[in-house]
């Protein structure tokens, strides 16, 4: 049975993407399309702030990109210098917030300790904080994207917990996207499963899946990486057959696996 991942690549240097490799065992036969690009701005404002810990209570990630964003900034020797001898021990006096498992591995990557890490979305990071953080103390530096949700900021001001978001990257729509579906429907023909990881994946995605897909598009099981992009596809009139129980490629092919099996009975 096919699946189709409407996702990024992982990090080639890291090896097979886990998600691909997860559903293989399950024998599945899974195709990754990336989605979405991105551009990254403001990252000298963002080092400038780096470079003052003792102004924030912490750091709060819930992306991957915004690692990676740091780590551009880290690529000048004089950054990275700056941030091995002293910036680096600093930072890790004060807690890194993290969503879930690759946000974390990307946080250690650049030397922090994170914590949070089994929260899987941006509610229950938040109520994770605030079961740490007190009202009114230093603001906690949160690098994110231009299209971040506000669920995270609208709990922490509710509960007078400081927060300074910087935007560090913009999401725009892969420039092979609909190359790439129009191939492998033509190609593979229509998958048993879709997944989407985002709710920018459902947005850009949507509307060339359903012109590829015509009338079968209803034999298609559609899941989602997690709560929020399931949110996201209800919004926009796709049935969720299953969403995973947390971000992660074991959870995410068990899920597919349930779904599809339930449809084979």
């Amino acid at each position: 049975m096919k699946v189709l991942l409407l996702k990024d690549p992982k990090d080639k240097d890291s090896g097979p993407d886990p998600y691909m490799k997860e559903l293989g065992l399950y024998g599945f036969e899974a195709t990754l399309i990336p989605v979405l690009s991105f551009e990254f701005v403001s990252l000298e404002t963002l080092f400038e702030k780096l470079s003052h810990p003792e102004c924030y209570g912490g750091l709060v990630f819930t992306s991957p990109r915004a690692l990676e964003a740091i780590k551009l900034c880290l690529k000048e020797n004089s950054k990275n210098e700056a941030w091995s001898k002293s910036l680096k021990q600093r930072w890790n006096t004060k807690p890194a917030y993290v969503v879930g498992k690759a946000t974390a591995s990307l946080v250690e990557e650049i030397g922090l300790i994170p914590q949070g890490e089994k929260s899987g979305n941006a509610e229950k990071l938040a109520e994770y904080i605030c079961s740490r953080e007190k009202p009114n103390s230093s603001a906690l530096l949160f690098p994110c994207g231009a299209l971040k949700r506000e669920v995270l900021p609208t709990v922490l001001r509710e509960k007078g917990i400081p927060l300074e978001s910087l935007t560090v990257y913009q999401t725009t729509q892969h420039t092979d996207l609909q190359g790439s579906l129009s191939s492998y429907f033509s190609q593979q023909g229509f998958p048993a499963s879709i997944v989407f990881f985002s709710p920018s994946g459902v947005k850009f995605c949507l509307q060339h899946i359903q012109k590829l897909s015509g009338d079968l598009i209803n034999h298609i099981k559609f899941a989602a990486i997690g709560p929020t992009t399931a949110e996201a596809m209800e919004a926009a009139g796709i049935p969720v057959s299953c969403t995973a129980e947390s971000p992660t490629p074991q959870d995410l092919a068990a899920g597919i696996q349930k779904a599809l099996h339930l449809q084979n009975c």
